[in-house]
């Protein structure tokens, strides 16, 4: 019988580890070969919204597929459904349903390229963005990297406030809401963009020589959350998916600048095939999209575990 989890199976504090250690094996997994992952697709209802499928799952051992479903809709709720089929049984083996762990998947895909492609010893964080991402992003970097100060950037000067009220009693460390982006990031060691925004929020400038950015706002040609002098800066900038940024309805935010062709894989650094960084000084950009299968095999393991990371 397949588990069913709902948004309040994934409220526990081990969700999030358990979600990283599946986008590991993810990540190795797609280095391997192993890991199906095809651009997601878009079913259009008119001027409703559509139904956006991502489809995917492993290939080799313990071989898994499944899908997940999302609509664009206007709502409240903006709820989702994940799907984890055996392909040697056939079984239906998990399902999970609202609007969590989309979150919770993204914020764990950022944390790898964290732990993969920052500076081991990074120890401060700058938050662009006081949403749902910036919090699941955040919350998977500390899991991560030993922070010890975070500071927080946002519009509305509430919510900057609120974030790092709620972020600190979370994670037990400080994190202190700013006035202005320029002071969330010059002294970081890890920045995170994860924002709204149409137009860059961030100069290349305002960055310390070797912060790794993660970029998960807007990154099309006509709306982006980061400039194209930040790219520029980058010695390395990599994706979860290759063929994600060249399937988007808009282009990609790189597509017309010459940075495109340096963009690679996070899978090939994930499997020691690539290099993140060479010196300490050097910056390192990863572009999240949203690689496809990484949901299912994150729902994998949390049905495994009930959400709850096995004892010992």
């Amino acid at each position: 019988m397949a588990i069913i989890l709902s948004d309040s199976d994934l409220d526990c504090g081990t969700t999030m580890q358990i979600a990283i250690e599946a986008i590991e094996e993810a990540m190795a997994a797609r280095s391997a070969g192993a890991l199906v992952s095809p651009p997601r697709h878009s079913v259009s209802f008119g001027c409703k919204g559509d139904l956006v499928f991502t489809v995917g799952g492993t290939i080799g051992e313990d071989p898994i597929a499944g899908f997940r479903v999302y609509g664009t809709f206007k709502g409240l709720r903006r709820e989702q459904i994940v799907a984890v089929w055996s392909t040697e049984t056939a079984e239906l083996q998990g399902l999970v349903i609202g609007s969590r762990l989309g979150d919770i998947r993204t914020g764990a895909i950022g944390a790898i390229a964290i732990r993969h492609m920052s500076s081991p010893d990074a120890r401060t964080a700058g938050v662009i963005g006081s949403g749902q991402q910036a919090r699941t992003q955040l919350e998977a970097a500390a899991l991560v990297r030993r922070l010890d100060r975070v500071r927080v950037y946002s519009r509305h000067e509430q919510n900057r406030r609120t974030f790092s009220a709620e972020m600190e009693q979370r994670l037990g460390i400080p994190v202190e809401p700013v006035a202005s982006p320029r002071r969330a990031v010059s002294e970081a060691d890890i920045v995170i963009c994860a924002t709204t925004s149409r137009t860059p929020v961030m100069e290349a400038a305002w960055l310390k020589p070797g912060v790794h950015i993660n970029t998960v706002g807007p990154k099309t040609v006509d709306e982006h959350e980061l400039g194209l002098d930040v790219a520029a800066a980058a010695h390395l900038i990599a994706t979860d998916s290759l063929e994600q940024t060249q399937a988007y309805k808009a282009p990609f935010f790189l597509s017309e600048s010459s940075d495109a062709a340096r963009m690679v894989d996070l899978a090939a650094i994930v499997g020691g095939r690539l290099p993140a960084r060479q010196a300490r000084d050097q910056t390192t950009l990863f572009c999240s999209v949203g690689l496809a299968g990484t949901e299912v095999l994150a729902s994998k393991l949390l049905a495994a575990t009930g959400g709850k990371a096995p004892a010992g």
